[in-house]
């Protein structure tokens, strides 16, 4: 009988010995590693506040929603005017989480102010004409803009799209003298929307985003000029994590096909 009893023993002890190795052996449950950028989904949440240029208003505003919807408990705040005027805002320290320029040039103004630590080129827009659908002064190409009888609004020197115009006056080789210098291109477009000009200088895709409320009149190739689009999230954003998700958003294939929609190209 204590044979019996020692080898039960023993039997009893072997397999606890087995039991316990092959518990160190397996790997106990472990979270899923947060994602690059550091935060998880959940920590993207609250409001992001967003200066872009005006020309993106429509497009901007489209994704906007879809960032939303995408990220449930945010609310993307949208800014949108000259991007010279925010540049010159957010190194004033205006509060912001991500900056979309029409220009590069604004773009290095508040980066070189330590305002972004880096910028995507993410599109690049180049410059139509717009008369009102009823074209009373009969503007068919960019050299009826020199003509003294044709009332034409552009953009103030200062702002990328009348950099832009410029580029566009220079290349056609004519002198344009403006009936009125706006803040921005929508503004701009608004004087033609209203018949208070005969044309305006501004992107296509305000004029595609303006629809029947007036008529395009592409420039020739060798004419026109463009501008390509920069955007960051800013070193000082309020709220980072959902700044970088926001800008990865907007880079993304989900973001790209709004902005190809609206007539915006790559850069």
């Amino acid at each position: 009988m204590q044979r019996r009893t020692t080898a039960v023993t023993a039997l009893v002890i072997v397999a606890l010995t087995l039991s316990a190795g092959c518990s160190a052996g397996k790997s106990s449950p472990t979270t899923s590693p947060a994602p690059a950028g550091g935060g998880s989904a959940a920590a993207i949440r609250g409001t992001i506040t967003v200066f872009a240029a005006s020309s993106l208003q429509e497009a901007f505003t489209s994704i906007g929603k879809q960032f939303e919807a995408a990220h449930p408990g945010t609310n993307v705040k949208l800014n949108f005017g000259a991007s010279s005027a925010l540049a010159t805002q957010i190194g004033q320290g205006a509060p912001a989480d991500v900056f979309a320029s029409a220009s590069t040039k604004n773009m290095t103004q508040v980066s070189r102010a330590g305002g972004a630590a880096s910028s995507t080129n993410f599109v690049k827009n180049v410059m139509e004409i717009a008369v009102p659908p009823s074209n009373p002064a009969k503007v068919t190409g960019i050299a009826d803009l020199a003509r003294s009888s044709v009332k034409v609004a552009l953009c103030q020197a200062e702002v990328p799209c009348g950099v832009t115009a410029a580029k566009v006056v220079a290349n056609a080789k004519i002198t344009v003298k403006a009936v009125t210098l706006e803040p921005d291109v929508k503004s701009t477009l608004s004087k033609v929307e209203l018949n208070e000009v005969d044309a305006g200088l501004v992107y296509v895709t305000d004029v595609r985003a303006a629809g029947t409320k007036v008529k395009g009149i592409e420039i020739p190739a060798a004419q026109n000029a463009s501008t390509e689009y920069p955007i960051a999230a800013l070193t000082k954003a309020p709220n980072a994590a959902a700044a970088k998700a926001f800008v990865a958003y907007v880079l993304s294939a989900a973001g790209r096909s709004v902005l190809t929609a609206a007539g915006f190209e790559k850069p």
